[in-house]
């Protein structure tokens, strides 16, 4: 049988004119596996990468994105076996980053238990400005 997820789109929903709800389109094969939080001082990109080496992850940030990809291919054990079919992982991610990031500070990246983890420095421009009241 053919594996026809090149051809495959997205569910598109259109949004109702009765119900407020429904606003916003929604897609509902978006997979939910990358995680995009901030802080004062950082943001912070959590990607799930379960079953594959580090060794075997390409990360790359350019104009405003970060793109993750992998992949895993199991081993061949068994030299006199004749596979049809093997067993293989692979993903691709790209995310934007939602807040200007500090070009002169490289993004710290850790894998641990399946979950890549990168963490980007927020420039000074991004960064929380209090503005002190004069008084009298």
């Amino acid at each position: 049988m053919a594996d026809n997820r090149l051809l495959s789109f997205p569910n598109f929903s259109l949004p109702s004119i009765w119900n407020d709800e429904d606003f916003w389109p929604t897609f509902s094969n978006v997979p939910s596996n990358v995680s995009v939080s901030e802080d004062d001082k950082n943001v912070y990109i959590e990607a799930a990468v379960p079953g594959i080496d580090p060794k075997n992850i390409d990360i790359t940030v350019k104009d405003g994105y970060v793109w993750v990809q992998g992949e895993q291919k199991e081993e061949e054990k068994d030299k006199k076996r004749k596979y049809y079919r093997r067993a293989s992982q692979s993903f691709s991610y790209r995310v934007a980053i939602p807040a200007d990031v500090d070009p002169n500070v490289d993004p710290a990246a850790s894998c641990k238990h399946g979950m890549l983890l990168l963490t980007f420095a927020k420039s000074a421009k991004a960064q929380p400005k209090k503005i002190q009241i004069k008084t009298g």
